[in-house]
């Protein structure tokens, strides 16, 4: 558990305060080689809730895992040991900070699945404004492949029906409204993306809606390792149906603190 931690700029407290989201550069340099190892790691070992999908032509992968940083040690030491909370703390405005999950996300050359557009907290078993989460590819991102967000929808007092990434429903009649065409709208929002390198993040808040295009590239992979996390104000949230990811055996009611050892204090 880290109690003390790097000073994040103002201006880009302000920018994820304001706009649900912000690049922080550079941020986790030391820590791109042991990531990577991790992602190898789990790509050759999956977890249970491991999700795969190729393309149309069957060419191209998008992989996709979380929860398994309790048996994968790279990730253990980026989780506890790197600087992550201490800025997610300083982000979010928050004395503590707590492990919620992380989520790696591969998509291989010429991998043409869209990230769809949404927002994460109606798939989570949390309540509560103080989340963050943390998008770290591990290799470069141009433009046209990075993760784009829809500015300050994390304060729309809005939440969208949460789809699986083949636009099923992960509720049926769960009584939200779907996520808005954003991608045929464009030009009626404030959209933010940024061409990346290895080792800076994007940091946003779980309402912030987001999305990303296809790796369209015919050799460059598109690596990212994701942490997410929550501040003093989460709050566990039993939903009616199901949550991703589901967290079978958590102890907990409706309204507890997040104290449990799925949901380890990083920070405070």
């Amino acid at each position: 558990m880290r109690g003390e931690g790097p000073v994040v700029a103002a201006s880009v407290i302000e920018d994820f305060r304001r706009d649900g989201c912000a690049p922080i550069r550079g941020a986790f340099l030391d820590w791109v080689e042991t990531l990577r190892e991790g992602i190898e790691r789990n790509i050759r070992e999956p977890g249970p809730d491991v999700r795969i999908y190729t393309g149309g032509a069957g060419t191209g992968r998008h992989f996709g895992d979380y929860c398994n940083w309790a048996r994968i040690p790279e990730y253990r030491a980026f989780i506890f040991e790197s600087p992550a909370a201490a800025i997610a703390a300083a982000l979010m405005g928050s004395r503590t900070v707590r492990l919620f999950h992380e989520h790696v996300l591969v998509k291989e050359p010429s991998a043409d699945v869209a990230t769809p557009w949404h927002h994460d907290q109606p798939y989570y078993c949390i309540d509560g404004k103080q989340t963050c989460s943390l998008w770290i590819p591990l290799d470069p991102v141009p433009v046209e492949r990075t993760l784009e967000f829809v500015a300050g929808s994390h304060a729309w007092g809005r939440w969208f029906r949460p789809d699986r990434f083949n636009k099923t429903p992960l509720n049926e009649d769960d009584g939200l409204e779907p996520v808005p065409d954003i991608e045929h709208a464009r030009e009626q929002y404030r959209i933010l993306g940024w061409a990346l390198e290895p080792g800076d993040a994007v940091a946003f808040n779980y309402l912030t809606l987001h999305g990303a295009g296809p790796n369209r590239s015919a050799n460059a992979r598109r690596r990212a390792f994701s942490l997410r996390v929550v501040g003093e104000d989460a709050r566990y949230a039993k939903r009616k149906g199901m949550t991703s990811p589901p967290f079978p055996g958590l102890r907990l009611n409706h309204g507890d603190v997040l104290d449990a050892p799925e949901f380890p204090l990083l920070f405070g």
